[in-house]
């Protein structure tokens, strides 16, 4: 009997990707709907606290039994580097228009693989060297820089892209050594420890319509994760990637229809570029691991 493939299911996948954009579009609303009434670095710490307090009965287990010391250093330095990668976003998402949130963060994977290429080896072929290229054009698109001012909200969201890029990737290697389960947890408590003296440095008070509404985004954000978890276990990356596209319409509309924020084509334009790298850096990556699966 021939065993089917978990990735088997591409209109499930779509469906449960289309969630996932959603959820990431409710976190976005919610925070850019705050402001900047709190200061980034505590409105980050409220919405990690809020996770870490669902993640709490998966992270006892492990903090009993211990963690080696250098998968330790491996966690420290993904927290670190996701520490500032959140309070960088958090402060970009309450100064410039979502859909420029969305569309500079597509460059997430690109950075991943700049990343695998200068650190793990994974070298730089030509395909890969294109897709970078014209995912940092799509950048460029967006940003136009030279024909209008960058405001500090647009570098800081280039640096969350980096941030959050740099991440995942040493992610990627932590995943090799431990559950997933774990690496998820760990990250909650180690960045949340890591934005607590940001956080008490600018502390201000909190009401709780405030604290509620970081709650949300701490529920929208953990089901957005869980979606995209389930859209990659139902399909390939090649089927569920290109419908990420959608969140920068989700997230444009939402901007225009609750904010006031005008429609920029360019950004449009732009963060379609990106995603389109990113697309053919996902469909050449799975036709290269089919290849040597013949082989």
């Amino acid at each position: 009997m021939t065993s089917i493939s978990a990735k088997n299911h591409p209109v499930e996948g779509v469906l449960w990707m289309l969630a996932t954009g959603i959820a990431f579009v409710f976190v976005n609303g919610i925070v850019r709907y705050l402001g900047t009434a709190l200061p980034a670095a505590e409105s980050a710490f409220i919405r990690f606290a809020w996770g870490l307090l669902f993640l709490a009965p998966s992270l006892m287990p492990l903090l009993r039994s211990g963690i080696s010391p250098p998968l330790f250093k491996l966690f420290a330095l993904r927290g670190a580097l996701h520490t500032i990668a959140v309070m960088l976003w958090f402060y970009a998402m309450a100064r410039i228009t979502i859909s420029e949130v969305t569309a500079i963060g597509y460059l997430n994977p690109i950075i991943v693989t700049l990343g695998a290429g200068l650190f793990f080896g994974e070298g730089f072929r030509p395909a890969r060297m294109a897709a970078i290229g014209v995912a940092m054009l799509g950048a460029l698109v967006v940003l136009r820089p030279g024909l209008r001012e960058l405001s500090p909200g647009h570098l800081a969201q280039l640096g969350a892209a980096f941030g959050f890029g740099l991440s995942y990737l040493v992610m990627k290697r932590l995943t090799q050594l431990a559950p997933a389960s774990t690496v998820v947890a760990v990250m909650a408590l180690s960045v949340t420890i890591g934005l607590a003296p940001f956080a008490l440095a600018v502390w201000q008070p909190v009401s709780l319509t405030q604290l509620l509404w970081l709650g949300a985004v701490a529920v929208f954000a953990t089901a957005g994760h869980y979606c995209m978890t389930r859209a990659f276990a139902c399909a390939p990356m090649t089927v569920t990637q290109p419908v990420t596209f959608l969140q920068l319409v989700w997230a444009t509309l939402l901007g225009w229809s609750v904010f006031g924020e005008a429609v920029d084509p360019w950004v449009i334009l732009g963060g379609a570029i990106i995603l389109a790298a990113v697309v053919f850096l996902t469909w050449r990556e799975a036709r290269g691991e089919r290849v040597k699966g013949r082989i």
